[in-house]
């Protein structure tokens, strides 16, 4: 049996597509849609933006590449080295 949160991790990203990239003046497409390329285009810089780039709350707001280089470079640093034997 099915209820109305099954679809919930997927209607919060969709959501978020449609606020900003299908409405009137968005940031991804400076003037009108005129053909499904348009919108396509549009759609892979939403989706790398959203994936790479824009700011994260559970990320203390910043940007999901640079945490990620963060988290990283701190692993890196965090393990000595080994002896030769």
């Amino acid at each position: 049996m099915r209820d109305a949160y099954d679809n919930a991790l997927a209607e919060c990203p969709i959501g978020l597509f449609k606020n900003e990239v299908i409405v009137k003046g968005n940031p991804f497409q400076p003037g009108p849609y005129r053909s499904v390329e348009d919108i396509e285009y549009a759609t892979m810089e939403w989706v790398d933006w959203f994936s790479r780039s824009r700011p994260h709350s559970r990320l203390g707001y910043g940007p999901p590449d640079e945490f990620e280089a963060a988290y990283y470079a701190r692993l890196s640093t965090r393990q000595p080295e080994m002896s030769p034997i």
